[in-house]
């Protein structure tokens, strides 16, 4: 695992919050409601991290008993409830050092990027392990947008975010504490924020471009000392005018010579299809 956590680190592009809302049925709207209440709107942090925050009361729950739980909850890195001391400005640190007593356990134990997703989830929405999902959340803040849609569908609220039922979506995103933190009137807050912010044009049904048509092969140029009012014109199918002045230098010689080499004439004016008289 790369413990810079640095990678692409590309942003959405305008187009990218339609076409995925799309897959579940809502517009920019509610996906920047979701990502405004969720990471502030942005995915990764100063130092093009994903953004991410350690929760020391999963990696409690994680952890289980044992050695490994003793160890980090003399270091601070776990507790057993939510909110016994307060978030520090940066996470990782932490997440550093939880990482060094159980790397699986502690990735599972932080909400990642544009809607902080738990990496507990990550098989949820399609990753093999957390370490998978960290890394490519660490690419591109469009992952972290797939990531919300599935999650949604799979936790079968994506028809709660469609009807804005806020508390419903608050309360399965975040849990019972949804309403201390007032996560239900943020989203439907920033919901009418967007409202009146007009929407990137998108149509999932938009034709694909039309097929070009194949490069005709370029025109022969014409010979230099043929100018374009006069083209040359195709050559006959058999040279006549050479055969008939054959035929007649023939029909000469056989009247010079008489009957005796009138065959002869005849003959050869066959073979060079010319008519002789």
């Amino acid at each position: 695992m790369n413990r810079s956590f640095a990678g692409a680190a590309l942003r959405l592009g305008d187009i990218d919050i339609p076409r995925i809302g799309s897959e579940i049925g809502v517009g920019e709207d509610e996906l920047h409601a979701f990502m405004d209440v969720e990471a502030a709107g942005s995915g990764f942090d100063h130092m093009n991290r994903p953004k991410m925050l350690f929760e020391p009361h999963v990696f409690y729950g994680m952890l289980g008993k044992g050695a490994k739980r003793d160890a980090a909850v003399a270091q601070g890195l776990a507790y057993p409830k939510w909110g016994e001391r307060p978030y520090p400005s940066d996470s990782y640190p932490r997440l550093i050092k939880a990482m060094a007593i159980d790397e699986t356990a502690a990735l599972k134990s932080a909400s990642w990027g544009l809607t902080q997703i738990l990496g507990r989830y990550h098989a949820d929405i399609g990753y093999a392990t957390p370490q998978e999902m960290v890394e490519e959340f660490a690419n591109h803040e469009a992952e972290h947008l797939e990531a919300t849609v599935k999650l949604l569908k799979v936790w079968k609220v994506d028809d709660d975010l469609r009807a804005h039922r806020w508390a419903i979506v608050a309360q399965t995103w975040n849990g019972p504490g949804y309403r201390k933190n007032r996560y239900d009137t943020k989203l439907e807050a920033a919901f009418a924020k967007w409202q009146k912010i007009k929407d990137t044009p998108w149509s999932s049904t938009a034709p694909a471009p039309a097929p070009q048509p194949a490069t005709a092969a370029p025109p022969v140029p014409a010979p230099a000392s043929v100018t374009p009012e006069r083209s040359p014109q195709p050559m006959p199918a058999k040279p006549a005018v050479a055969a008939g002045v054959y035929a007649a230098i023939l029909i000469a010689l056989g009247t010079a010579l008489g009957s005796a080499a009138a065959w002869l004439t005849h003959l050869s004016c066959n073979i060079l299809g010319v008519l002789c008289q």
